[in-house]
């Protein structure tokens, strides 16, 4: 356990971050295709390689989360994804569930699966070189929704997930996504993450999970994007934190947000006005997909004469939220040079 309670505290390390390049090839090929990018094996394969050799990524850059098809794809020269992350200090990561599923009688609600075979799934991924985990859980805010027989369900998968990682040598990162779509109000998304977390640390503690060596993976406390209002980005951060601190035990060394849909900077703005208020009793860090390699994406558009481009760029990414970690960020700096 101290072994993974070094990994958890150096994946929240000061300045630094996680970068979720998990996505499956069914997110990848919308996202693709809304860039202009015809998504096939070869073009995800390419645009993970120009990423993945950024020079000097990992003074900002943690941990990287990959999925199974990512962690055993190679660079055009032969050598492993895994090497390449590995030969700048950053930790390597694994998403391990299997996707969101409908709930059987619970219309409008998901649960996650995939802990079917997981414990002998870790001894293969132990063995490419991953140190952490991750799950993801999605809870849907609408009408009469979400249910606690939904929250509780992915909380309990969320925890036997995690006693399995932990028993495999592993830093479970635990999320439960409260998504952002629907007419919800910022009031009503605190309300919901603040059951769904309450939910969460009491399955973990059943299920006799060491919270020093996990990392939670939060929702921002947000409006819905269809409700037609709009919470200032001060307000958005108050109600994050006033959640988390009625929800989370001081023991976890770290909460990182996912962006959730929010535009890049917006993620990083949050993220720095968080930071600005604290200290917490945990380390507030990052665990950006889109928000990180999303303007990357549109600039590199499946056209390697972009690849430069598209490496500043998510590089710069990368250096605001470094900035945003201890609150030091300003919306003046992404007009400046990446330098």
């Amino acid at each position: 356990m101290d072994e993974l309670a070094q990994i958890a505290k150096s994946l929240v390390a000061p300045g630094k971050g996680i970068w979720a390049a998990d996505a499956t090839a069914p997110s990848m090929e919308k996202r693709f295709t809304a860039a202009g990018i015809t998504a096939t094996d070869e073009t995800r394969r390419s645009f993970r390689e120009i990423l993945f050799k950024i020079q000097g990524l990992g003074e900002f850059i943690s941990g990287i989360i990959m999925n199974d098809e990512t962690i055993r794809q190679k660079a055009t020269d032969g050598t492993l994804f895994t090497d390449l992350i590995k030969a700048q200090g950053i930790i390597i990561g694994i998403k391990v569930d299997k996707g969101v599923k409908d709930m059987a009688g619970f219309p409008g609600e998901k649960i996650s699966e995939g802990l079917d075979g997981l414990r002998e799934r870790l001894v293969e991924y132990k063995e490419m070189g991953a140190k952490f985990t991750k799950w993801r859980a999605v809870i849907t805010i609408g009408d009469g929704i979400p249910t606690q027989t939904c929250i509780n369900s992915n909380s309990e998968a969320l925890a036997r997930f995690a006693a399995l990682s932990q028993e495999g040598g592993f830093v479970p990162v635990v999320e439960p996504e409260v998504l952002m779509d629907g007419s919800h109000n910022l009031e009503r998304s605190s309300g919901v993450i603040t059951a769904t977390l309450q939910s969460l640390f009491q399955k973990l503690n059943e299920h006799k999970v060491k919270l020093e060596g996990l990392l939670l993976k939060s929702s921002l406390a947000h409006h819905g994007k269809e409700s037609g209002e709009k919470a200032t980005d001060e307000q958005v951060a108050q109600a994050t934190i006033e959640v988390l601190k009625r929800c989370v035990p001081k023991e976890v060394p770290g909460v990182v947000f996912l962006s959730g849909g929010d535009e890049a900077k917006e993620a990083t703005s949050h993220l720095d006005l968080i930071n600005e208020k604290g200290p917490h009793p945990w380390s507030v860090g990052f665990s950006f997909e889109r928000a990180l390699e999303g303007p990357a994406m549109e600039i590199w558009r499946g056209d390697n004469a972009n690849a430069e481009a598209a490496q500043k760029e998510l590089y710069k990414r990368a250096r605001m939220n470094s900035l945003a970690r201890s609150g030091q960020y300003k919306a003046e700096m992404e007009n400046k040079d990446n330098g």
